[in-house]
């Protein structure tokens, strides 16, 4: 089929549906309505399952809305473009993003923020913008959008914001996984803690986005990467990614930030928080240096979490960040980080643990609860 051919026309493909709560997707067929004003149609490549993809699928704590095709790590190329659509056309290669950059807001005109008020993530939310309704249906009844992006699908509809347009030399098997978590990691540590050349860095969670916060440490340069997590068996593993030296809470009786204060002479310069344990944000606070330590918060806790520490911990001149997605800006910023890879300045093969075709996309799924691997690869076409 010619790509003339599918402009303006309802795409029949093959998309992985969620049904009902933590029941294994289903491989239909769906029909994918053409881009409406602002929208963009692509054919994606290849997706990476992501934690956030599970905890909504399961939908614990949260809104449960099925059916629904879930996927927001992705790497494609745009197929049809909408009404009013001038910065992409068909051909482009593109990473869509779980937040947006609409350029027209307070956030987007601000250099200090990436929170656009249109587009920032909103998990709730099932249904395109422009209209109300979703773009996929099968046989007339509606099959339900996550977070914009919804790429467990061979075709998807997104906002334009929503998009990156990216080096087309760029491999899409590789560059997929900086459309949301790597990112979130890498720029937790270089846009927002910004540790100097030869600092001390800990990193609290060693999954994929604490072993990419690492990785961010590694290129600025960090003369030790201090690792800590509850599971030892994440400690080989993390020395590819810059780790220096680990700790593991549950092997010393004093509490964490204690025992790392005393390794590094009175706190490490900067700390980064990637588990949304409330424990472990405090932690990562009251284990930077008097004077000049700065803590990065990424983590999402849990809604009825409280922080709390002395204020004297801030008056002793301690700085407590949060950050949103790397504060990376989608449009403006991650075609840059993904040159980063290009120019071999940021490794991203070493995330990547496993491959899967999309007809066994329960698979990742298996390999993610079981906390087996990093990243797994799902290839549309098999």
């Amino acid at each position: 089929m010619s790509k003339s051919s599918t402009v303006g026309q309802v795409i029949r493909c093959r998309a992985a549906v969620a049904w009902e709560a933590g029941k294994p997707l289903v491989i239909e067929e769906v029909e994918v309505a053409p881009p409406q004003t602002n929208e963009v149609r692509l054919k994606i490549l290849y997706t990476s399952l992501c934690h956030t993809d599970v905890y909504f699928w399961e939908a614990k704590g949260q809104n449960p809305l099925f059916p629904r095709i879930y996927g927001h790590e992705a790497g494609g190329i745009v197929e049809s473009v909408g009404e009013g659509v001038t910065d992409l056309k068909a051909g482009d290669h593109v990473l869509p993003v779980f937040t947006g950059e609409c350029k027209d807001c307070a956030h987007c005109k601000s250099e200090e923020s990436n929170m656009c008020d249109l587009l920032r993530i909103n998990t709730d939310r099932g249904v395109m913008l422009s209209d109300g309704k979703s773009r996929f249906s099968i046989k007339g009844k509606p099959i339900y959008h996550f977070v914009g992006t919804s790429t467990f699908s061979e075709y998807t509809v997104v906002h334009v914001g929503c998009l990156a347009k990216i080096n087309p030399l760029a491999p899409l098997d590789k560059v997929c996984v900086l459309s949301c978590g790597i990112s979130t990691g890498l720029g937790a540590t270089l846009n927002v803690a910004k540790p100097k050349k030869g600092s001390t860095v800990a990193v609290f969670g060693l999954g994929a986005v604490g072993l990419a916060a690492a990785e961010g440490a590694r290129i600025s340069g960090a003369s030790r990467i201090i690792g800590v997590d509850l599971n030892s068996s994440r400690f080989e593993e993390a020395k590819k990614f810059g780790v220096t030296e680990f700790v593991n809470p549950k092997d010393h009786k004093k509490p964490v930030q204690e025992v790392i204060a005393e390794l590094t002479n009175g706190g490490v310069d900067r700390s980064i928080e990637c588990t949304g344990n409330v424990e472990a944000m405090i932690s990562a606070f009251e284990c930077v240096h008097d004077g000049w330590g700065v803590a990065v918060l990424v983590g999402v806790p849990h809604k009825e979490a409280v922080f709390k520490t002395h204020p004297v911990n801030f008056l002793n001149e301690r700085t407590l960040k949060g950050t949103f997605f790397g504060n990376y800006k989608p449009r403006t910023d991650i075609p840059s980080v993904v040159e980063k890879y290009m120019n071999n300045e940021l490794e991203l093969e070493k995330f990547i643990t496993h491959k899967v075709p999309f007809s066994e996309i329960n698979k990742a799924f298996d390999y993610m609860l079981k906390g087996e691997g990093l990243r797994c690869i799902i290839h549309m076409e098999e």
